[in-house]
This record gives structure tokens, sequence and C-alpha cells, in this order.
């Protein structure tokens, strides 16, 4: 909206003033194939109508206000939807020494095995920000088989290139996004290294400002990467859009402060499979509109009008 300038405005103000109401979730927990346990938020269940399954961001989690604004439109379609959360996210620390990363393709590929299984018609899913880049990965990565099982998926503001996204999240006015990230993620961290004695110094944990040396000191040892960059290369999505099968929207706004849109034209006009809405204004998940205060249901319109197409 016009009164609404810039994507720093663009991104906080929904974040902090424009979370819809709550919504009364059924809570189902889940084994995880490594003995560990995740949980799953339920809106509406019923197995008879299509099935809108949510990958949230960074230390997100069901009452993220992304989440919610699109389970309200769900539950009013009478679709039935689930909000995965990734390990530790939940309000409830996870078993296993693991955490999770924008990479965790692996998880996505039981999980949507699991969802599958309970025999719903037609399953879409929806991945913001670190879970639009898990669900990418996924989508593009020939090693998954379970994509077929989906009939369409949305990724909304991805940060597809790890490298810049991480770089620019760890330097100048965009360390106010890592320095909030940090305050939960060095928290859960650093008991993880007292619950399950973990080679990892504490006090380095503590010392980390940014998102780089968090992702350096703890991320990347702790899934299987040698370091930071090891991490943020190959965890990128970048590379496998052009191998995506599903259909599959990415919304991305130019102006996102996290990282900017404008590789996504020549990165997305290689695939039909792809349908790529490119916004000027929108910031990172932000998307408000209207008169003030605005509203920010611009999002679960254009995502659940992207799925109906395919009912």
């Amino acid at each position: 909206p016009s009164w609404l300038q810039g994507p720093h405005l663009q991104t906080i103000f929904p974040f902090l003033f424009l979370s819809p109401t709550a919504i009364d979730y059924e809570r189902q927990t889940v084994n995880t194939p490594d003995g560990d346990f995740l949980h799953i938020d339920w809106v509406n269940r019923d197995e008879t109508s299509p099935l809108v399954v949510v990958l949230h961001g960074l230390e997100g989690s069901s009452n993220s206000h992304y989440a919610k604004a699109l389970m309200h439109y769900v539950r009013a379609l009478g679709w039935s939807g689930c909000v995965v959360h990734f390990r530790g996210c939940s309000g409830v620390p996870n078993r296993l020494p693991r955490a999770y990363h924008s990479g965790d393709s692996d998880e996505l590929e039981w999980l949507i095995a699991f969802l599958g299984n309970l025999n719903f018609e037609q399953i879409f899913v929806a991945g913001y920000s670190l879970g639009g880049n898990v669900l990418l990965n996924w989508l593009g990565k020939s090693e998954y088989k379970n994509n077929n099982s989906i009939i369409a998926a949305a990724s909304i503001s991805a940060p597809y290139d790890l490298v810049i996204a991480g770089n620019r999240l760890s330097t100048g006015i965009n360390k106010t996004y890592g320095s909030h990230f940090l305050k939960t993620l060095k928290t859960k961290a650093i008991r993880k290294i007292k619950d399950h004695d973990l080679n990892i110094e504490i006090q380095s944990i503590k010392g980390c400002s940014t998102l780089k040396q968090f992702d350096n000191c703890f991320t990347a040892p702790m899934h299987g990467y040698t370091d930071v960059n090891d991490y943020w290369s190959r965890a990128s999505s970048e590379p496998y859009l052009s191998s995506i099968k599903t259909p599959t929207m990415i919304i991305h706004a130019e102006n996102d402060p996290f990282l900017p849109g404008n590789k996504l034209k020549t990165l997305a006009q290689n695939n039909g499979n792809i349908t790529l809405n490119l916004t000027i204004q929108g910031g990172h998940v932000g998307y408000t509109h209207g008169s003030f205060p605005s509203r920010i249901d611009w999002l679960p319109n254009q995502i659940t009008k992207y799925f109906k197409d395919f009912l």
C-alpha cells in the first residue's frame, strides 16, 4: 500500500501488527524414521477434502502470521490444512542432537509419504522462506521420488541463493533480522550442547553475532556440512529450479530484503512447470495491501487460487 513503503517496513509491519486471530489446531506427534519426533498442527482434518501442507520459515511455527493467514483461508474453503514443524520449532525440544536446516529435504521426503498414506485425495504444499527453499530443493532433486505424489506447490520468499541471502542477513541493516533469529537459535543450540554433551564450545555459540557465524559454528557441523560455505552452497535450491516437474508457483518480491527476486526471471523461464509471481513490492513474506492498517490476505488468496486450478 502507498502508506507502507520500503522493503523493511513491508516485512516487519505485518509480522508485528497483522497476525491473524489464533487458530484452534489439533496437534499430532509424529515419530521420525531416525528415532526423533516432530509435531503437525491440523486444521479441519477431513480426508475427503484437499490437503494444504505448510512448511514454515526459520524459527517459525503454526503460530506464524503467514501460517495462520493461509490456514484461515483453507478452513473457509472447506479444505484440510496442516503446519509441519521442523525439529524443535513446535515449542518442545526434539530428542536428537540434530535440529533443522535450509537443505532439510530428506525430512520432506518421508513426511509426504506419511501424509500420502492418510488417503487425502489431493495434497498441495506451500513453503515459506526457509520452508520454501526446502520445498524447491525437494521438488528439483532427482533423488527424491515422493514429489510426484503432490498435485502442486507454492514457494513464498524462498532464499534460493543462500550464499547471497546469508551474507545479506549478516551485514548492514539486515543484521537486525539475523539478530532476531539468533535469539532463539542460540538458546536452543546451547541447550542441545548441554543435553547431548556435544563437542561444540558454548562460548563460541554465545559469541555468534551473525547468522553466518552461527551456521558455521552449529548448523553446518550438526547436519553433515563441512562449514558455512559448504552448507549454503549445497543447500541452495537455485541449481534445481530447472529440474522441477511438479506445477509450482514461486512468489517473490523484487524488494525482498533477504534476497531480491531479480534472478528468478532467468531461472524460471526455462521451466514450463514454474509459474513465476514476481512482484515489485512485498518485502519478505510481507505482502500487505489495502488502506491502513492493511490486510495480509493477498498471499493466501494467490496460493489457494493457484491450487484451485488443479481440482
